[in-house]
């Protein structure tokens, strides 16, 4: 069975995602920011080595089509109820057989370097984490042993803290490999600085 990679993704409509986002461009220049990028990391996450599965929210755009955002072709999945820790959670527990990631569909600067480098990390590690610029994390991945028990909460969400409030929830014998940072697009400024690179 082949390793899990799921892309954690809000439907593309028009005004559900990128809000931070609309509130500075508007709701159109936020969608297709939006259908773009996904786009953009569907393509980066296919890959021989893993099955890529798009883990969609709400659940009622599971088979939804949407033409040059999401491939008609990638298995998708619901993420279920809850917070996001308690999503992610259950996507690790669920195929736990295998080593498993969860990236969000937000990452201009993801290259298909950083997955392969996640999977191998999981060869040795328990856990790999892929730190965001903003105290959040781009990816976070499980090897078998550890996403049986997946646990992750209390975190704080979509905060500076949430890094850190991950790392806490870890057992502390459970060995923790970091990739490189990198920056979503959830705003104005940080979609200004992914077009300045």
């Amino acid at each position: 069975m082949k390793p899990k990679l799921f892309i954690f993704a809000k439907s593309p409509r028009m005004g559900l995602a990128k809000t931070r986002l609309a509130q500075g461009v508007g709701k159109v220049a936020a969608w297709r920011t939006k259908r773009r990028l996904d786009a953009f990391t569907c393509r980066v996450a296919r890959s021989t080595g893993w099955e890529t599965l798009l883990a969609v929210a709400p659940e009622k755009d599971l088979d939804a089509r949407f033409p040059g955002a999401w491939p008609s072709d990638l298995r998708r999945v619901g993420q279920g109820q809850g917070d996001l820790g308690q999503r992610m959670a259950r996507a690790l527990v669920a195929f736990g057989r295998v080593p498993v990631c969860i990236i969000g569909s937000d990452l201009p600067d993801l290259k298909r370097a950083d997955l392969v480098q996640a999977f191998y990390a999981l060869k040795r590690a328990d856990v790999v984490l892929g730190p965001a610029t903003d105290g959040g994390y781009w990816l976070i991945g499980m090897a078998p042993r550890a996403a049986r028990r997946a646990y992750l909460a209390p975190v704080r969400w979509s905060s500076p803290h949430t890094l850190a409030d991950t790392l806490a929830c870890l057992p502390a014998t459970w060995r923790i490999a970091f990739l490189r940072e990198l920056e979503d697009v959830d705003d104005v400024a940080s979609l200004k600085r992914s077009t300045q690179r």
